[in-house]
């Protein structure tokens, strides 16, 4: 993400939407608007949701399970203070790194955060990479997001073979920004690697590195480094396959209406053309579409859940009578 964005944008005090405020979109019988911002690691989503919440008065809510925790900033690629451009972030960097966080620990903080989100006018984008976690939230099992808020999915797609390359030449890039130095204080011979911020990728993958590379010689060291990075490289380029499979099935087998933004061709280019490219193929559709899902309106759904559960039993006993 370059810095420069930063400082060229203005954060707009009104929707582009012939001026209405957030605040006049909702009441009481309306639902609040969310923007959840999905697509595979390395594909940008995180340049998307400082672009749009930098244009929009929105502030930002994580939604990858190994950014939420404390330390490995590196490791975990949290996007920086200064690539925040003073928008704020939600969980990030917020648990307690040695604590297990599940899908229903993020529903119940999102939740919070979305409401006092909300409750300051602003719009609340969901951005993130664990998509588990992102499912959980929206099709809980007492339907209690889907009759609260109004959302609309951007999907930030990057064909594969592109990825890859991308993907290569960021962990690259950590290793230089000081990844193998911060995993390394995280080492613990006895550690547990399922649990935790251990878990992320970065971690597991040097433990054969600092367990003996470090007491061996210089050629030997040098060839586990390389193979840690290696396999760093691997594991990532497999997280990103998943997580595209999982986009395909909230879309295709769930019925998710997601917007699909093709950013490949940012990722052939360099410098100026990558940023002006960005421009026309991401962020100005996505803010054509965000506009418009704001200025549109849908009536909240008042339902409680035990209805809809008794509902849906009277359904299936009538059902089974006849």
């Amino acid at each position: 993400m370059s810095m420069l964005m930063c400082k060229q944008i203005q954060p707009l005090q009104h929707i582009p939407t012939g001026g209405i405020d957030l605040p006049v979109l909702r009441s009481r019988h309306q639902k609040e608007k969310v923007v959840v911002i999905m697509g595979a690691t390395g594909t940008g989503k995180s340049r998307l949701s400082i672009d749009l919440a930098t244009r929009f008065p929105a502030e930002i809510v994580n939604s990858d399970k190994m950014q939420v925790y404390e330390g490995l900033d590196v490791v975990t690629n949290k996007i920086t203070e200064e690539e925040r451009c003073g928008v704020p972030h939600h969980l990030l960097g917020a648990i307690n790194p040695d604590s297990d966080f599940t899908a229903g620990d993020f529903c119940n903080m999102a939740s919070v955060a979305m409401k006092s989100v909300a409750s300051r006018g602003q719009l609340p984008i969901i951005v993130g990479g664990s998509n588990s976690c992102v499912e959980a939230l929206v099709d809980d099992d007492d339907y209690t997001f889907r009759s609260r808020y109004d959302c609309c999915f951007l999907w930030v797609d990057v064909s594969m073979p592109v990825l890859h390359s991308v993907v290569s030449a960021r962990v690259d890039r950590m290793v230089d920004a000081g990844m193998v130095d911060e995993a390394r204080k995280m080492f613990n011979p006895s550690a547990d690697y399922s649990r935790g911020i251990r878990r992320a990728i970065g971690v597991p993958e040097f433990d054969r590195y600092f367990r003996f590379g470090e007491s061996s010689d210089e050629v030997v060291r040098a060839r586990l480094l390389q193979e840690a990075i290696k396999d760093t490289k691997i594991n990532t380029r497999r997280l990103a396959w998943r997580q595209l499979e999982k986009i395909y099935r909230l879309r295709n087998a769930k019925g998710w209406k997601m917007h699909r933004l093709d950013a490949t061709d940012v990722f052939r280019k360099h410098g100026r053309e990558a940023n002006k490219v960005w421009e026309e193929l991401v962020l100005a559709p996505s803010m054509d579409i965000v506009s418009q899902f704001l200025s549109s309106f849908e009536h909240k759904e008042h339902v409680d859940a035990r209805q809809l559960r008794v509902a849906a039993m009277g359904t299936a006993m009538a059902a089974a009578t006849h």
